[in-house]
């Protein structure tokens, strides 16, 4: 699921369900400065926690890192290996890790959620008020899709993105956000986060915009934003 949206040089591996059982192989045994971390943790979080990161030692695995422990870094950012740049993310049901090389991209971010509407309190302090227009362009087009929660995780992985090149808070009303089908399908598309405040600098360039892509599936909606090397052509 999250894999479709991402570029070749990415890595991601993800768990569904029983996936996530502990016993399993993407139910790791942590790390003691992992354990530390959740020592009290409830089972729930627990889990996430645990699956988030077999999928991550997995995607390591895969790019041919040895396996080592992801702790949160400033404001919870993962800190992943020299050389790697990643994103996780977990919600009910699901958990996902992504890795480059930070040699074939500057940054990404991923984000899955339920594909269910936002609780009613929450898309005024997410949606912009050209961003809540298009939204209910898009509701009254297609109203199979739940656009304000699409919104929702595009603006997380963008921020995911964003965190690594600036160790900046990028809030949720300083990213507009425009999303678009893919030809001839309903459930996927991309979106583009034009960076309302000054964007990170990459290989000595200002980046003034993201470029995202979105899916909905098995009950699911997931976003991804990669930000390419500057000086590539």
């Amino acid at each position: 699921m999250i894999e479709e949206l991402l570029p070749d040089s990415v890595v991601a591996v993800e768990a569904h369900g029983d996936e996530r059982a502990e016993g399993t192989t993407l139910y790791p045994e942590l790390y003691p400065e992992e354990e530390a971390l959740i020592a009290r943790a409830v089972e729930k979080r627990r889990r996430e926690f645990t699956v988030v990161r077999g999928c991550a030692r997995r995607a390591m695995e895969k790019l041919g890192v040895a396996p080592r422990a992801v702790l949160p870094g400033d404001r919870g950012a993962p800190q992943w290996p020299a050389g790697l740049i990643g994103s996780m993310t977990h919600c009910e049901g699901y958990a996902a890790a992504a890795l480059a090389r930070d040699t074939d991209l500057a940054s990404l971010g991923i984000d899955a959620e339920p594909h269910l509407p936002l609780p009613a309190n929450v898309l005024p302090s997410v949606a912009l008020p050209d961003e809540d227009r298009r939204l209910r362009g898009l509701a009254g087009a297609h109203p199979a899709v739940h656009w304000d929660r699409l919104l929702f995780s595009a603006k997380e992985s963008v921020y995911k993105a964003w965190f690594p090149l600036t160790g900046k808070w990028l809030d949720f009303t300083e990213a507009d956000i425009d999303v678009f089908m893919d030809p001839g399908h309903t459930t996927s598309g991309g979106f583009r986060a034009g960076l309302l405040v000054p964007g990170p600098v990459v290989d000595g360039r200002r980046v003034g915009h993201f470029e995202g892509r979105w899916t909905v599936s098995r009950g699911l909606v997931a976003t991804s934003v990669t930000v390419p090397h500057t000086d590539r052509g």
